[in-house]
């Protein structure tokens, strides 16, 4: 159930030239109960008194037990946007209002598929790193599989990348593509591809007989990517959306 409060912030740091990574605590001391896939709403006013509000996927990687301490998000910069002058100006010690969480975007306890298909743009890779704990525990029950794709113009803007590089080095069952539109990294790795994410799917060779994906970020990528799956075969129900859409 949602809930109102403040949050303050205890740490930030920059993820990507144009993204910042936030760490914040509630002020009544509460741990937050969510559900890695779930949003939070910030909640603010326009310079002429108007409310408003932002929505933003909690990106904490808990231990699968519970509520957590720390709540994380993953904030892109917009030119002009108020959200980046509040979020974007914040320091360390600043309070924000929010509420939350939000949002169904998450894994189902009653599926049964074989493999899940993660696909990301931009901080919409953020919810997939609150399910890395969830992955562990259905890798270990189910035998489920998990691929990632995820896409950025460069290196530079892959968020997470190391953490998510990592973890498919200890889990045989996650397997981790950066796919890279303008061009390869410096020093390429066995796993990068070349070019937008919708473009790798046919290497996967979807299958509407084994398959549930999910597709979260830039809408363009997530209509493009949904249309192709369908085409291999997947029913409507077994892709998942969450568009991410930048907001002044």
């Amino acid at each position: 159930m949602a809930e109102q409060f403040q949050l303050r912030l205890a740490d930030s740091f920059m993820l990507a030239p144009t993204v910042r990574h936030l760490s914040f605590e509630r002020v009544d001391g509460q741990p937050l109960a969510f559900v890695p896939g779930q949003f939070l709403q910030v909640h603010f006013h326009y310079d002429d008194g108007k409310p408003t509000k932002r929505s933003y996927s909690v990106g904490t990687v808990g231990d699968g037990s519970g509520p957590v301490e720390r709540i994380e998000i993953a904030v892109s910069y917009v030119e002009g946007g108020a959200a980046t002058r509040l979020l974007g100006e914040l320091k360390q010690g600043g309070t924000i209002d929010a509420s939350g969480p939000y949002g169904r975007f998450c894994l189902m306890e009653a599926d049964r598929n074989q493999r899940y298909i993660l696909i990301a743009t931009g901080t919409g890779v953020t919810p997939y790193r609150a399910m890395l704990p969830q992955m562990e525990a259905l890798m270990a029950s189910r035998g489920c599989r998990f691929v990632l794709l995820y896409g950025a113009r460069n290196e530079g803007e892959l968020l997470y990348g190391e953490e998510f590089e990592a973890f498919a080095r200890t889990h045989e069952g996650f397997t981790f593509h950066p796919c890279l539109s303008r061009g390869a990294r410096p020093n390429p790795r066995p796993h990068d591809r070349l070019g937008y994410v919708q473009d790798m799917l046919a290497e996967l060779e979807p299958s509407g007989e084994t398959d549930i994906a999910y597709l979260c970020g830039n809408p363009n990528m997530v209509d493009a990517a949904f249309a192709a799956l369908k085409e291999h075969g997947l029913a409507v129900q077994q892709i998942r959306r969450e568009k991410y859409i930048s907001s002044r």
